[in-house]
């Protein structure tokens, strides 16, 4: 008769005991697995939130403001601007090391024309991405689908009388009126926004960018690293982090994320003491057949070998439920706390991990009374007999 066979037999005798045990562990491992998956579907949900919430990178030309001062008074400050982004360095940007958190590279170009004798802004945009990228747009109409197609901001739209179908002429060159923003409370409101390359040769900017918004957010997105390496390809440009928008939000997950693991960490320790407390009592339950098995020649390895055997089978049991039930748990909660992208992905990692843990931390709790059943004298379970 086998080590293995002996474990096997103790624990089909003892199953109410047995079933105490796995319960114990399984609670442990159901709530990690539990934290951990929700965590990561919150993890998604924010990226998926914050690509939604737009650019966090901008590229503008570089200038620099000199102070020009005479006697120790100020005269004034004279901006000196450098060249302008060129519309053929675009993608370099996707040539970085981080490309890969790269989510939209949306140029843009702007300037002052004239629309029924009064001066407005025009923005030229990758209609594609840019519409992509502002989420939060509600146009009422449709968004432009040709170069001859524009939308205006909801300002600039009352200003000029603007309705839509409405022909807009602008530098000799007419345009229809496809759509008009509702209010942002942002500089959008007060734009005329079109397609790039017409935008562009009205504005006399041929091969030009003013500006680029680069989305790179996400849970893991090393932002500070993507700016360095955009301002390394585009040397003759601004590249600026909007940090705001990712602490806002990041602090959030980080705080849950911390919360998760202690909470876990607790949880585990508390399945471990259980373990170890009902080893324990099994141990001195057992005093009479251990010592009978020391009596017949058991050395003390195989003593340790029989109780660890046991406690890897009822790790391995509760390590497996436990993961199971965690993703059950997973999926019945997620759609309360991640309502509007309920989604996480089923990790061999975790599934693994988790077993491991639980197998681990049964073999740790098991171990003194392994060892305490390893010293008991045999000659007491001779004196019981």
């Amino acid at each position: 008769m086998t080590l293995k066979t002996i474990a096997l037999n103790n624990l089909r005798r003892r199953k109410a005991r047995m079933a105490f045990l796995v319960i114990g562990l399984l609670v442990g491992i159901a709530t990690v697995v539990t934290l951990v998956s929700l965590t990561e579907a919150l993890t998604m949900e924010t990226e998926h939130k914050l690509d939604q919430y737009g650019a966090n990178i901008l590229i503008t030309p570089r200038s620099d403001d000199l102070s020009i001062s005479y006697g120790g008074i100020t005269v004034g400050d004279v901006a000196m601007q450098y060249e302008p982004i060129r519309e053929q360095d675009l993608p370099l940007i996707r040539t970085i090391p981080e490309r890969r958190n790269i989510a939209a590279v949306a140029p843009k170009v702007l300037g002052a024309v004239t629309v029924n004798e009064q001066r407005v802004v025009l923005m030229g945009v990758d209609r594609e991405v840019e519409f992509h990228l502002k989420r939060w747009w509600v146009v009422d109409g449709r968004a432009p689908a040709s170069d001859d197609e524009l939308v205006a901001g909801s300002e600039v739209a009352a200003a000029l009388g603007l309705k839509m179908g409405d022909i807009v002429p602008i530098n000799g060159r007419s345009f229809t009126l496809t759509g008009i923003l509702q209010p942002t409370g942002s500089q959008d409101d007060r734009m005329l926004i079109t397609s790039l390359v017409p935008a562009q040769e009205l504005l006399g900017k041929q091969g030009q960018i003013s500006l680029i918004e680069v989305a790179a957010l996400c849970a893991d997105c090393p932002v500070e690293e993507i700016v360095e390496q955009i301002a390394e390809v585009l040397p003759y440009t601004r590249v600026i982090a909007l940090q705001q928008v990712v602490a806002s939000r990041m602090h959030a997950l980080d705080q849950f994320r911390l919360l998760s693991l202690s909470v876990a960490g607790v949880v585990v320790f508390i399945g471990a003491l259980v373990v170890f407390v009902t080893m324990m009592g099994s141990v001195n339950e057992r005093t009479r057949e251990i010592g009978i098995f020391r009596a017949l020649g058991f050395r003390r390895g195989h003593v340790v070998g029989l109780i660890l055997m046991e406690a890897f089978v009822v790790s391995l049991i509760a390590g497996i439920l436990g993961y199971l039930s965690g993703i059950g748990l997973t999926k019945a909660l997620l759609p309360f706390l991640a309502t509007e992208h309920p989604h996480f992905d089923l990790s061999l990692l975790l599934m693994g991990g988790s077993i491991l843990l639980a197998v681990v931390v049964g073999a740790l709790a098991s171990l003194y009374p392994a060892l305490h059943a390893s010293r008991m004298d045999p000659t007491e379970a001779l004196r019981a007999l």
